[in-house]
């Protein structure tokens, strides 16, 4: 693939007490409509999320970000959801929301390997 093109990304946060806006980073969700690329990828550290909120759910809160990968791939897996473009469901995984999941701003970037990008980004930003 020849030069760079649009992505936008968010970073996916667990926020065990959304009065406290206290939040640990555990995720990246990218989309390049170029590529026809959306994905995350998340990693759990129970003993940060553990130091972070002795009582968090860690098989609940992974069930909540398997959600996030059914979405990202779509079809029936993903329920009502799944059936949007892409785009759509970008812009779903990354609204504003007042819940123990939640997404960072999106901010865009230009890539050439969106996939490389992703990894590159959890590294930086959650690892």
């Amino acid at each position: 693939m020849q030069g760079k093109q649009l992505f936008e990304y968010a970073v996916i946060r667990v926020v065990p007490r959304v009065e406290r806006e206290e939040f640990l980073n555990v995720g990246v969700i990218l989309f390049c409509s170029a590529q026809g690329f959306l994905q995350t990828k998340f990693e759990l550290n129970q003993e940060r999320l553990k130091a972070f909120c002795k009582d968090i759910d860690i098989a609940e809160l992974e069930e909540r970000l398997r959600a996030f990968e059914r979405i990202c791939a779509g079809g029936k897996q993903a329920g009502p959801i799944g059936s949007l473009p892409l785009s759509g469901r970008f812009r779903w995984l990354t609204a504003n929301r007042s819940t123990i999941v939640q997404t960072s701003a999106v901010h865009p970037g230009l890539c050439g390997d969106a996939k490389e990008t992703l990894t590159r980004l959890m590294a930086e930003l959650v690892l």
